[in-house]
């Protein structure tokens, strides 16, 4: 008898978030670049609209990348910046098959020069104290360019609070789901992988 093919979903998802924290030119140490920041004020902030055509296929490649839209609020180069191109991926990086790394990246323009801010998060598979934080923490550079392999003019951490994690729980969306039942499936598979071991305490927050 021959075996069918199992039918993939074609079900993705989109979602926004808001994450902020100091952020300092002139250098490429992101905790000295969070600390000096908040000491002088300087907060950076990124709003982002982000949208995974298929979850499944995302979750499960590397080189599937989600798009990213958005702006930047950053005093000592504007508000409101618009970041009109931008990448939200997932990969394992490589000899750490117990951390992923998820990646945020945004192009945006300042006074005619192009610039590329690039974070990433650092997602450990385990129950630790870190758990919170490794879900919430952004490591971020300024790189001058349109893209990551530009020098970088400047680093800091953003972070993802309580408030704007309840305010992006709200946002998300499945499509192209031909159910509630599949609905439901993929925003449970993306809490799941997004929050890792804390989509228990928030799934009920979500629920349909």
């Amino acid at each position: 008898m021959t075996q069918q093919p199992e039918t993939l979903s074609t079900a993705g998802i989109t979602f926004s978030e808001t994450m902020a924290g100091g952020f300092t030119l002139g250098t490429d140490d992101v905790e000295a670049g969070d600390q000096q920041g908040k000491a002088a004020g300087n907060i950076l902030a990124i709003h982002c609209d982000i949208a995974v055509e298929n979850l499944d296929r995302f979750v499960a490649n590397r080189d599937e990348p989600g798009s990213l839209t958005g702006t930047v609020d950053y005093p000592p180069m504007g508000m409101g910046l618009p970041a009109e191109r931008g990448v939200f991926n997932l990969f394992s990086p490589s000899g750490d098959p117990k951390m992923r790394l998820m990646v945020y990246e945004l192009a945006l323009q300042h006074e005619g020069e192009g610039y590329y801010l690039a974070g990433k998060k650092e997602v450990r598979d385990d129950f630790g104290v870190d758990l919170w934080s490794d879900t919430t923490t952004l490591y971020t550079r300024l790189h001058q360019g349109t893209d990551a392999e530009g020098p970088v003019v400047g680093a800091g951490i953003l972070r993802l609070g309580p408030t704007e994690l309840m305010r992006l729980l709200s946002t998300l969306r499945a499509t192209h789901a031909p159910s509630k039942v599949e609905e439901s499936r993929v925003i449970a598979t993306f809490g799941q992988f997004f929050l890792g071991q804390l989509w228990g305490s928030y799934a009920r927050m979500v629920a349909r």
